[in-house]
């Protein structure tokens, strides 16, 4: 028989360590190749030391002459707080109590469960590994009195279900509204209830994440502010190569971009990100020389397209007309532990609601994303098809 003890045993021993690897590997082509690690992590912080330019102590000399003066390397202190994720999965009692008697029902309950809560996590771990940091999804750039939808000025990271907050310049202006409809094509979305006083300027957020995500790429092109708690002026190391205004893509723009991070900062490109617009505009140029694009099968069961050998995958999260060029060698997701499900001081997962019949288990993982060499990395916008 299906009791609780029973279903916190399967979510223990059978389930996690299953939600672990499709969380860790199957999230984003991104995620599979970022190094997850223990190290540098301090408490709360990561706390890196991360080295700048080469060991001086070298040199040549007389065969009876005095030998190199010794000089150690220079370094940059890193630190950063851990960041807190979050999920959740939640079973009423009635639905427990129905397959008490039947294994394969209550199997089916939590496989649908755990699906959902991997569906969610798939596309809020993609989007921070994109993001800046701040949880912001997009402002409002259109409120019409009596209309029950609003413009956005980006729907790429808003779906339906999505729980969000909205803030003003001044504070808060209404927490935990549900997005009920996105209409891309229109920049639109409809939200289960118009907080009062809702204007244009006015920005979304994730539930609760406000300022509380990982560092991702946008925070690290972000050159306008600290990264890792040091300031950029202090170190072009912090300093990634941009070009804007690209217009038509063509191989020579891109190979130019490698070929400077790669003379200049010692960087190995190993992974490209686009996002839809530069996909075509890269499908379209090979095609007008009639080439054929190669494919890639990469970790985790993606498969993308090539560029010389080093993998151009599309992303929904990419802003629109940008390519990233990336040495994922460099980057580390350092956790405090992996995935774990919150328990109890008697061991328990799962944990009733106060005043409710239903049951919840929440997984959790401390972790900060870091860039070892922000200099190594590029960034092309204004791509056009």
């Amino acid at each position: 028989m299906v009791t609780i003890n029973s279903a916190e045993n399967a979510l223990k021993s059978v389930y996690l360590g299953a939600v672990t690897e499709l969380l860790n590997t199957k999230v984003n082509p991104l995620m599979t190749k970022i190094d997850q690690t223990m190290t540098d992590v301090w408490g709360k912080e990561v706390r890196k030391a991360v080295s700048l330019g080469i060991n001086g102590g070298i040199g040549a000399g007389d065969e009876d002459g005095a030998l190199p003066a010794a000089h150690g390397n220079n370094y940059l202190q890193f630190v950063s707080t851990l960041k807190n994720l979050y999920g959740q999965i939640e079973i009423s009692d009635k639905a427990i109590r129905a397959s008490a008697n039947d294994k394969g029902a209550f199997t089916d309950l939590l496989n649908a469960e755990l699906d959902g809560l991997l569906k969610a996590s798939k596309f809020n771990l993609g989007r921070m590994l994109y993001g800046d940091g701040s949880g912001k999804l997009a402002e409002i750039s259109r409120v019409t009195t009596g209309a029950d939808d609003i413009n956005v000025t980006d729907t790429r990271n808003i779906v339906p279900g999505l729980v969000v907050d909205v803030y003003s310049n001044s504070g808060v202006r209404g927490t935990g509204i549900v997005v009920e409809s996105v209409d891309s094509a229109a920049g639109t979305i409809t939200l289960a209830s118009l907080p009062s006083g809702l204007a244009v300027g006015d920005a979304l957020y994730v539930q609760g994440s406000k300022d509380k995500e990982i560092t991702g790429l946008a925070a690290i092109f972000d050159t306008t502010k600290p990264l890792y708690g040091v300031d950029r002026s202090t170190s072009p190391l912090l300093k990634p190569y941009t070009r804007a205004s690209v217009g038509a893509l063509d191989e020579i723009k891109i190979q130019e971009a490698i070929d400077f991070l790669e003379t200049q900062a010692g960087s190995t490109i190993d992974f490209i990100a686009v996002d839809d617009i530069t996909k075509y505009a890269y499908m379209d140029y090979m095609s007008q020389y009639k080439r054929n694009i190669d494919m890639l099968n990469l970790e985790g069961g993606f498969r993308s397209m090539s560029f010389n050998g080093i993998p151009l995958v599309y992303d929904r999260f990419v802003p629109s007309g940008t390519m990233y060029l990336l040495d994922t060698s460099v980057f580390h997701l350092h956790q405090l532990c992996d995935w774990r499900f919150l328990e109890t001081e008697n061991g328990n997962v799962l944990r009733q609601n106060q005043g409710y019949p239903t049951y919840t288990a929440t997984l959790v993982k401390y972790c900060e994303l870091v860039c070892d060499r922000p200099n190594g990395q590029g960034r092309l916008t204004g791509i056009t098809n």
